[in-house]
C-alpha cells in the first residue's frame, strides 16, 4: 500500500504541477510542493479506491457464486481441483498453465496462446498477488486467484493489454516445481 500512495502522490504532483502554465509576461517563481500537507489526503483517496475495488471484487464473487477465501493482503483465491505433488515454495521454479481475464470477462493472456510459464518464486518480475497465490498449491493443483490492482500491475497497467488499475482473474494450473 505505502508504493501505491507514493505513486498516487507522484501523479499528483505531476497534474499539478503540469497544470500551472506560464506566459513569458509572468514572472517564474517556484513553487515547493509540502508532501506532508497532501499525505491524508492522498491516505484517504487510496483507502476508498482500495475499498471501492475491493466491494467490486466481493460483488463479482457473490454473482459467480464461488466460494473464496480472501488472504488478507486482498488476494482471493480457490482451489477448485487438489493435485497431489509438493508444495510451491520461494526459491523454486514454477511451471504454470494459465488464463488471466479482466473482471469484465476479456481474456488477456492465456498459456494457449502464450505457453506455460517458467516462474523463479520470490525473484521474478510476476505480479505480487499470483506469486502469493502460488505458494498456496501443489503440483497438479488448479485455482482461481482474483488479484485486485494493488497486487497487480497497478495505476499504470501493463501497458499492453491489461489497463490501469485492472483487477485480474488467474485460472492457474501447477504443472511442475523445479
Amino acid at each position: 500500500m505505502p508504493g501505491f500512495i507514493k505513486i498516487s502522490f507522484c501523479f499528483f504532483l505531476a497534474s499539478l504541477l503540469s497544470s500551472c502554465g506560464s506566459s513569458d509576461d509572468q514572472k517564474k517563481t517556484t513553487t515547493v510542493v509540502d508532501p506532508k500537507k497532501y499525505d491524508t489526503t492522498l491516505v484517504k483517496v487510496n483507502k476508498t479506491l482500495v475499498k471501492n475495488e475491493d466491494d467490486q471484487i466481493s460483488n463479482f464473487i457473490e454473482r459467480h457464486q464461488w466460494k473464496m477465501q480472501n488472504s488478507g493482503t486482498g488476494l482471493r483465491y480457490m482451489i477448485y481441483s487438489k493435485g497431489s505433488g509438493i508444495k510451491a515454495e520461494k526459491g523454486k521454479h514454477a511451471v504454470i498453465n494459465f488464463t488471466v481475464k479482466l473482471i469484465t470477462g476479456d481474456v488477456v493472456y492465456s498459456s494457449k496462446q502464450d505457453g506455460a510459464k517458467d516462474i523463479l518464486i520470490g525473484k521474478s518480475d510476476e505480479i505480487s498477488g499470483l506469486e502469493e497465490g502460488l505458494l498456496l498449491l501443489h503440483v497438479g493443483d488448479k485455482a482461481r486467484f482474483i488479484i485486485p490492482s494493488h497486487l497487480a500491475f497497478g495505476l499504470l497497467g501493463d501497458e499492453n493489454k491489461i489497463p490501469k488499475r485492472a483487477t485480474l482473474v488467474y485460472d492457474v494450473e501447477l504443472t511442475e516445481i523445479k
